[in-house]
């Protein structure tokens, strides 16, 4: 098996020979789907506005979409970063200020309105699955969520306090040997 990791570690470190099962759940994986998803969708809007708006009927408002690639460039890092809870929120608003703007695009005057409801179910399906990604990231990364740790029986010292209680008797003080004067107020 490849493991990219092999080439750039430093002369003597360990190699990967085997990976183990990945600790991310099935939320994790949904929201670092949709967070590449989301930056694809991103770059398509930001490079290639005019494609979209001419698939749209959207002729003159290439501006918005650029706007638009920025906000999904920006949701997919943060949907793929430590805080995904923020990024799939911001996917949901994001979905329903892109429905608002096919739903304004849905007329009989313009000739793409069937590529418009296309995209509109498209979007639809999509935002279901951001909102249920939300739902479950926020639900897994809540810090209320579960039993909290009890540290109560834990002394802090590794050997057990048992083990440390007269290690540490007063010595002696010697005459004049390492005793201080008190500081003049």
């Amino acid at each position: 098996m490849f493991y990219l990791s092999n080439y750039v570690r430093s002369k003597g470190d360990p190699k990967v020979v085997s990976s183990g099962p990945s600790s991310l759940t099935s939320a994790d994986r949904l929201a670092r789907n949709l967070g590449w998803f989301s930056i694809a969708l991103g770059s398509l809007e930001l490079f290639a506005p005019h494609r979209v708006t001419r698939t749209l009927g959207m002729e003159g408002r290439e501006g918005l979409i650029r706007a638009y690639g920025v906000r999904e460039l920006l949701a997919g890092v943060m949907s793929l970063s430590v805080d995904k809870k923020a990024g799939m929120w911001s996917r949901v608003a994001g979905d329903g200020l892109d429905m608002a703007t096919l739903a304004s695009e849905l007329r009989f005057s313009n000739r793409r309105a069937g590529n418009v409801l296309v995209a509109m179910i498209m979007v639809g399906s999509i935002t279901a699955l951001d909102y249920i990604a939300a739902q479950d990231v926020g639900k897994q990364h809540d810090p209320k969520r579960g039993r909290k740790r009890d540290y109560s029986n834990r002394s802090g010292f590794p050997k057990g306090l048992q083990a440390v209680k007269g290690a540490a008797l007063p010595q002696p003080a010697s005459a004049g040997i390492g005793q201080r004067e008190p500081a003049p107020f």
